[in-house]
Order: structure tokens, then C-alpha cells, then sequence
């Protein structure tokens, strides 16, 4: 079984949100354009949420701390 690192699987969340935002859009349009944007919009969120947290093994639980505000 593989061992889990927990810094490098948080920094492949971070490597994926930059692919999405950096994917090409391709030669769709119309209603085909709108569902891919859309899904790029959902996978860049749920792939920023996880590259964003922080983590702490508790009781044999491993739990990600999502910030909910930017700390801009």
C-alpha cells in the first residue's frame, strides 16, 4: 500500500486548480460552451478549496482546514 503525504496530494489540488485555469477553451460554442466553462468553474473551486488547506491528523481522522474567506 502506498504511504500518504498528505503536502504533496494538498499541492497536486494546487497543480490541477492552475491547469484549469489555464485550459484552453475548445472550438465549442452555443449551450456545448456554457456546460464547459461552467465545469471548468466547479473544478478550479473544488480544486483551490483542497490546494488551499491546511491538515492535521486527529483521533486517526485526517482533517482539511478550508479558509472560507480569502486573506487578501
Amino acid at each position: 500500500m502506498a504511504e500518504l503525504d498528505v503536502d504533496a496530494m494538498i499541492e497536486r489540488f494546487r497543480d490541477r486548480a492552475e491547469a484549469v485555469k489555464d485550459r484552453p477553451l475548445p472550438p465549442v460554442a452555443g449551450s456545448e460552451r456554457k456546460k464547459f466553462v461552467e465545469r471548468a468553474e466547479t473544478d478550479y473551486l473544488d480544486y483551490a478549496l483542497i490546494g488551499n488547506a491546511t491538515w492535521v491528523a486527529d483521533d486517526e481522522y485526517l482533517v482539511l482546514r478550508i479558509p472560507l474567506k480569502s486573506e487578501d
